[in-house]
């Protein structure tokens, strides 16, 4: 469970990376939504680190 959790995680930040980088292109560079979309990538990546801390704490995922 926690490593489809994680896989998720990955490739919704994945998403949100690849729509920033289409906002940029298509919007020039006074767009908010690269902003946004960037925000909530780091904000993926927050949750991501802190669920492979806990599983590596936990015991849940190998070394």
């Amino acid at each position: 469970m926690l490593k489809l959790a994680i896989l998720l995680l990955f490739a919704t930040m994945l998403i949100s990376l690849l729509a920033a980088a289409g906002f940029l292109v298509s919007d020039g560079s006074r767009s908010q939504r690269v902003l946004t979309s960037l925000t909530w990538r780091v904000c993926i990546a927050v949750v991501l680190l802190t669920l492979l801390f806990y599983g590596f704490y936990s015991g849940q995922l190998p070394d």
